[in-house]
């Protein structure tokens, strides 16, 4: 999908509007009031200069019909962010925001098309270009996280983690070398690692074309090694924790995997699934991972000395 950047067709509002979302310049947020900034998840100016050129074009400004949007992007994302960080209820929503409804319009429309996962690639290559990587890695680490759900959560898309010995699901997620998501499946707790890890790494491995090597634990031995170098080209290498190790010890490459699970459960929303469909749940953990990294691409650089 096209960035925001390109050139677009279309007059702008004769009003000159403070905000510089497509939806204000372009769209009829002019009509309504802006909000104040007041919380800590709202965007800083350093943050919104560095994601505004990525977000994804509506498409009523390609040509494919519906009516330009009324509210403004930016608060639109602040909104979705004050969501996840807090853990409030959709109907909960601040007065200062849009109303709840069209934020969770924008929300479902996000997630639907595929946009949300599409602006958290943007913001991920952008990081990599900034610590001087390459926008693809070369090898990643894969791991899965159990967790509680919520009463909302059907008996369909839940189910029993009997070594965690924990009622829910259960997330499994790929990351490159620097803990920056590349892949995320939800399914129900019950679901194996090894199974999940088939249909996650075929569509991580589908995507980025240049991953040759993943790290991984002892729960992902077995024929998946065979399976990954014939179906995938993956290298995938087990770290073991040997059996003469006693009390935590910090495990290579594994712990960078951990590093992201700690950054999502601080999104007081990820601490439990609250989330009906499964589709919604890794939507809420993309939009955490957008926060973690338009903070750190707004954060000064600093060089070496």
């Amino acid at each position: 999908m096209p960035q925001s950047s390109v050139s677009m067709a279309g007059q702008s509002n004769s009003a000159a509007p403070s905000c510089d979302c497509l939806a204000h310049v372009y769209g009829n947020a002019a009509d309504q009031p802006e909000r104040q900034r007041r919380y800590p998840t709202d965007m800083t100016d350093a943050e919104w200069a560095e994601v505004r050129s990525l977000l994804p074009v509506p498409g009523w400004m390609r040509g494919r019909g519906g009516r330009p949007e009324g509210y403004c992007h930016r608060a639109m994302l602040d909104a979705i962010r004050y969501l996840v960080d807090n853990g409030i209820k959709w109907r909960a929503m601040p007065v200062d925001f849009p109303p709840w409804d069209r934020i969770y319009a924008f929300f479902r429309r996000w997630r639907d098309h595929g946009l949300v996962s599409e602006f958290h690639d943007r913001l991920r290559a952008r990081v990599r270009e900034k610590l001087g990587r390459d926008t693809e890695p070369t090898a990643g680490v894969i791991d899965s996280q159990s967790i509680k759900a919520d009463a909302v959560v059907g008996a369909d898309s839940r189910g029993y983690d009997g070594g965690k010995q924990i009622n829910g699901r259960k997330r499994h997620v790929v990351v490159d070398t620097l803990g920056l998501l590349l892949g995320v499946m939800v399914t129900a707790a019950d679901v194996g690692d090894r199974t999940a890890a088939q249909v996650l790494l075929a569509q991580v491995a589908a995507v980025h074309h240049r991953l040759a090597l993943v790290w991984a634990d002892g729960g992902y031995t077995g024929s998946l090694v065979e399976h990954c170098l014939a179906a995938f080209a993956l290298v995938l290498v087990i770290v073991k924790r040997s059996d003469d190790m006693r009390g935590f010890v910090v495990l290579p490459k594994r712990w960078i995997v951990e590093r992201l699970f700690a950054h999502l459960m601080r999104s007081r929303r990820l601490a439990r699934d609250y989330e009906r469909r499964t589709a919604s749940a890794e939507a809420v953990i993309y939009w955490s991972m957008t926060m973690v990294m338009s903070r750190r691409l707004a954060r000064p650089h600093r060089g070496r000395a």
